[in-house]
């Protein structure tokens, strides 16, 4: 295969930037860990500070985080908000990892 096939297999850059971003959210273990307990189960605020042991302004900034990424999305129920993921892509990414790291 020469170099000018392989560059037109490429992503364009503006998906690779795209993909970096959104590798840059799953880069920090907190949200992670806040991803982990979504794919287990919707969960409001508190129920995750709880879960993860932190307080409710830091889960409350990192959801904010993972929600403008696309990754978690938001219902109300009466006052109080559940998350969830937004899709089963973010499940997949999470298994991935997961398998690879445990190779």
């Amino acid at each position: 295969m020469s170099v000018e096939d392989i560059k037109k297999e490429l992503p364009n850059e503006d998906s690779l930037y795209d993909l970096a971003e959104l590798f840059k959210v799953f880069g920090d273990s907190t949200r992670i860990r806040i991803l982990s307990c979504l794919k287990v189960s919707e969960l409001c605020v508190n129920d995750i500070a709880e879960a993860l042991n932190m307080t409710l302004s830091a889960v409350s900034h990192q959801l904010r985080i993972l929600k403008n990424a696309y990754l978690i999305k938001s219902r109300k129920q009466g006052k109080e908000v559940y998350y969830s993921l937004d899709d089963d892509h973010v499940e997949k990414i999470i298994d991935c990892g997961l398998d690879h790291i445990n190779e």
